[in-house]
């Protein structure tokens, strides 16, 4: 018979089993006790949690009016004590996350208990049963894994911040630090994100809301899927009802399709502006890690007209540029392309192109200074210059003109004979002086716009004309402070410096506003003064428009970013389209502003080739001509080849440069001679221009006819 164990042998085994159990609960209550109390001893004071600059540090972009562009980094609202914080913003919490929030000691064993009768029931992983006070220490202390050794940790930590703070002080921070999306951090920033106020007074349907969002941020948010938000909050409103925090009568009064939702601005765009301006803090401001508000000057009205007026206009495949300067350099709009999405190269303020005719404001602008006035005669003939010929997009040339008709028709002889005049390097050195930035060739060509230049910097020069030849510098932000209202940076205006006489800046005005009344910009007018310039370049590669009205300036720029033509871009199509639709709706709120110059109306018309072909160069035949990247015809010598280039003076022995005394007497000035079918300045009294060259096709005898423009 095999022997059997004694009952007493099996007692004892099973005695020490539950006692060697009991002893390991018990040494784990004890670690646990013991890391508890250590966490606590740890944990950061009240105060400290209530800073919130271990989340980054957050910059808000406003627009003019206030309204809030785009958040970079966490947003936070004000911080709000427990008694300011809505209790129906505190119940719905309650309610979504944790009913038993009041009676557990940081973690819920029924909770925990129940989540995992569920999963064995059905098979299934446990679902989250993190409480408030464990969501607050994850959220504070730990990451978002899912390991066991986090949840350890997570449950430790909520512990010891149930034994060092109260409910009331531990439910205030989870308030203030939860995260809700959208980059918010807090009640306070998610209803001023969503609602456009703040949190202190929020209505039940607003705070069933914002406690949806906690569970899932992305699916929720109101400015992602408003439908999916209200839906969210009808099921918190049902949740508070079956939780016993509200009535069903409250919950019926509720009507989440009424919740008005803070609309954002379009943040497509409006990043090509803040991707210029943002860069510009580390210049103003002193590095800080504190919450800041970046006040701009963008105006979104104007922002949302500027993107319009780009997409409608600029041709299929082309992309295009708008750049909205006021009369101080503030920035109102600033569109970089079609798609900021699919392109976020800022054309407006990153590309060069060459500017065609726009440039000429330059030549004209040295002209004037030089003392030309715009009632001047000049002939339009031929010219060749250092083996350059330049020709009329008309292929003919009218004589004599003034040069406001000349500047109206853009007539590219008339042009080259003013740089041959006054000078290339004088052209050159007053368009560096009205702040354009990339390097500018010498060469004759340049007086029809072959150096590539910027959009924002050609319509910075024509708003210093605008504003009677005062510089005017561009920005973008007009003060940054922090979240406590601690002034950082105020933009503050200077004086100006003054870069051409005021009565050359207003024979300049006379001489746009002749090109928008009845030359190559008249799709430019809006119905009020208008001065302007269009400009196209070869082959139709850029077409720009750039003009000023009631204080605005603004330019508009269009073309492919591989610098292919684009059939029938020219600067008086859609360039000037796109000019007058956004400045159309731009200034409808300002006075209208008359020029400081009467411009007469001219006695010539636009022939229709002339608003056809705009102001684009054409060879002999008619066609467009071959340039080199410097837009140099092709077999054209470079022009370091036509002339040698000055050598610096020094004086005999070799001590130095020579004094001006020393100068005269070796080197009498002498009498330049007058050059036929040049513009000279005249001191005497201007006689009337001669009156308007018949066509050779019509008689004399017959003044009734019109008079042909050619370009």
């Amino acid at each position: 018979m095999p022997r059997t164990q004694p009952k007493s042998t099996g007692r004892s085994t099973l005695s020490g089993f539950l006692k060697g159990v009991g002893y390991a609960a018990l040494l784990s209550i004890l670690a646990l006790v013991v890391a508890v109390a250590v966490a606590v001893a740890y944990l950061p004071g009240y105060g400290e949690l209530t800073k919130r600059n271990d989340l980054g540090q957050m910059i808000r972009v406003r627009a003019a009016n206030g309204q809030v562009l785009v958040s970079l980094g966490p947003s936070f609202g004000q911080w709000l004590t427990y008694d300011q914080i809505p209790a129906e913003m505190r119940a719905a919490m309650i309610s979504t996350e944790d009913r038993r929030y009041r009676s557990h000691i940081g973690v819920d064993p029924i909770g925990i208990g129940r989540a995992i009768a569920s999963a064995l029931a059905k098979g299934h992983r446990v679902s989250a049963t993190s409480t408030i006070t464990q969501q607050l220490a994850r959220n504070i202390f730990l990451t978002n894994n899912r390991s066991f050794g986090r949840k350890i940790k997570e449950a430790i930590l909520a512990l010891a911040l149930e034994r060092k703070f109260s409910k009331d002080q531990i439910l205030e921070l989870y308030l203030n630090r939860v995260y809700f999306g959208g980059g918010a951090y807090g009640i306070d920033a998610a209803s001023r994100k969503f609602f456009g106020h703040g949190a202190d007074h929020l209505s039940l349907g607003e705070a069933a809301i914002i406690a949806g969002l906690v569970k899932a941020p992305s699916n929720y948010s109101p400015t992602a899927d408003i439908e999916a938000a209200r839906s969210r909050s009808g099921v918190v409103l049902q949740t508070m009802v079956k939780n016993g925090f509200i009535t069903p009568d409250t919950a019926a009064q509720v009507d989440p399709a009424s919740v008005r939702i803070q609309q954002t601005v379009n943040q497509n765009s409006v990043r090509y502006f803040t991707d210029w301006a943002l860069p510009q803090l580390d210049t103003l401001i002193d590095q800080t890690k504190d919450p800041i508000d970046v006040w701009t000057t963008l105006d979104p009205a104007m922002q949302v007209a500027a993107d319009r007026a780009v997409r409608a206009n600029a041709p299929d495949g082309a992309q295009g540029a708008l750049v909205a300067i006021d009369r101080d350099g503030a920035v109102r709009a600033m569109v970089g392309g079609k798609d900021y999405v699919s392109s976020i190269y800022n054309r407006a303020t990153q590309a060069q192109r060459q500017p065609g005719s726009a440039f000429k404001l330059f030549v004209y602008l040295a002209a004037l200074e030089s003392g030309m006035k715009p009632t001047d005669t000049i002939v339009d003939e031929p010219v060749t210059i250092d083996g350059w010929s330049p020709r009329n997009a008309e292929r003919e040339n009218l004589g004599p003109v003034t040069l406001r008709e000349a500047f109206s028709r853009s007539l590219n002889t008339v042009s080259a004979k003013i740089g041959a005049q006054v000078g290339f390097s004088t052209i050159a050195d007053m368009a560096r002086r009205f702040g354009i930035t990339s390097p500018i060739a010498t060469y004759p060509s340049m007086v029809l716009g072959t150096s590539d230049v910027r959009l924002i910097d050609m319509a910075r020069a024509f708003a210093s004309v605008a504003n009677k030849g005062v510089a005017v510098t561009p920005y973008g932000i007009r003060r940054v402070v922090t979240a406590d209202g601690r002034m950082l940076y105020q933009h503050e205006g200077d004086e100006g410096r003054v870069l051409v006489a005021p009565w050359v800046a207003a024979e300049m005005t006379d001489l746009l506003q002749s090109a928008v009344l009845s030359g190559t910009g008249r799709a430019a007018q809006i119905g009020r003064p208008v001065a302007g310039k269009t400009g196209t370049t070869t082959l139709n590669k850029d077409g720009w428009f750039i003009g000023f009205s009631s204080g605005l300036t603004t330019g508009v720029w269009m073309g492919r970013d591989d610098a292919r033509p684009v059939g029938g871009l020219q600067g008086g199509t859609a360039p000037a389209r796109a000019f007058h639709d956004f400045m159309s709706t731009a200034v409808a709120g300002r006075p209208v502003e008359q020029f400081e110059t009467q411009v007469p109306m001219p006695d010539w018309q636009l022939t229709p080739e002339e608003e056809m072909y705009g102001d684009q160069p054409v060879d002999a035949n008619g066609m467009q001509p071959m340039v080199d990247e410097n837009g140099m015809p092709l077999g054209t010598p470079p022009p370091d080849q036509g002339s040698p280039q000055p050598q610096p003076v020094v004086r005999p022995d070799g001590t130095g440069e020579p004094s001006q005394q020393e100068l005269d007497q070796a080197f009498p000035p002498q009498q330049q001679p007058r050059q036929p079918g040049y513009a000279q300045p005249q001191p005497q009294p201007r006689q009337p221009p001669p009156p308007p060259r018949q066509p050779e096709s019509t008689p004399p005898s017959d003044p009734s006819q019109p008079r042909p423009y050619s370009t």
